[in-house]
């Protein structure tokens, strides 16, 4: 199993955000410049970049990206220019040991800043939401529903980083209206759940439950344009079907290995973050592989 690349390095190009999981860089110092995403091997855990990595993980996230950018091609443009490293800009060269197969050249966009999250389940924040108040986000929804239940319709109930912590929040379709807009917010409510509603069918033909997933959308030359990642493990909640049993937490292809850990050695969640043992760090990238696996048909990155 290869080393985990925890960070990355491309030369005088500069670097734009360095995220929990991704490196951002401008091709150039234009304004309209290109950019660089590189998906590292980093993992977070209760918001915090943990001291270990998962080997091949910017890997699985980059190509299951690619994977979904192309099924919904028809349905959304996305900002995607080319993942083939040969095709990236001369000066990235030097780097391509470093950026293949993690790394995606992308148009810029103007980014909404509310995240899409679509729900076709009841679990997460959504289940604590609902105990609270019967509904998730100021939807309504039937009496009597347990964790994991299968809603009646896909919901959308967006988020945005709206607290002093940085967190996404969820918040009211109505908040959204007053963030970016009525018709933005509509437009992007509906391209939403036509997402969702899509990769979820197909992703139940491949034995794999879409239980909720966010999308970040941008405008690129005046039109929404699906943007960042999508429908990776690290934004969304997969379920294997074959174990689905509603009424309680259901398995995941995700890192609760990792939260388990955290939670079984009574880890504050102050930083430091402590890295992890060899064990938690195999079985999480084994089940990342195996969604990935499972919805692409693909047996190796």
């Amino acid at each position: 199993m290869a080393n985990a690349l925890l960070t990355t390095s491309v030369g005088s190009l500069p670097l734009l955000a360095r995220g929990k999981v991704r490196d951002i860089y401008a091709v150039s110092d234009t304004p309209d410049a290109d950019l660089l995403f590189i998906a590292t091997d980093r993992i977070s855990a209760f918001d915090h970049v943990l001291g270990s990595g998962i080997p091949d993980k910017g890997r699985i996230l980059t190509q299951l990206s690619l994977f979904w950018f192309e099924f919904l091609r028809e349905l959304v443009p996305n900002h995607v220019v080319t993942a083939e490293v040969d095709e990236f800009p001369v000066a990235l060269r030097p780097f391509q040991e470093q950026l293949e197969g993690r790394t995606m050249l992308v148009r810029r966009a103007e980014m909404f800043p509310v995240e899409c999250v679509a729900r076709g389940y009841l679990s997460g924040s959504g289940w604590k939401d609902y105990q609270a108040t019967g509904g998730i986000c100021g939807i309504p929804l039937p009496a009597g529903l347990r964790e994991s239940d299968r809603l009646p319709e896909p919901i959308f109930t967006p988020a945005a980083k709206i607290n002093t912590g940085g967190h996404d929040e969820n918040i009211s379709f109505a908040t959204a209206v007053e963030t970016i807009g009525e018709k933005h917010a509509h437009a992007l409510r509906k391209l939403t759940l036509a997402i969702y509603t899509k990769a979820a069918e197909y992703a139940l033909t491949k034995g794999v439950i879409l239980a909720d997933t966010k999308f970040e959308f941008g405008l690129i030359a005046n039109r929404i344009t699906l943007a960042d990642e999508v429908l990776t493990p690290d934004s969304s909640r997969y379920w294997p079907a074959e174990e689905y049993r509603p009424g309680g937490p259901t398995p995941s292809f995700d890192k609760q290995f990792v939260r388990d850990y955290l939670e079984s050695i009574g880890w504050n969640k102050q930083a430091p973050a402590p890295a992890l043992p060899d064990e938690v760090v195999t079985r999480t990238r084994a089940k990342y592989l195996q969604a990935f696996q499972l919805l692409t048909g693909r047996a190796s990155l």
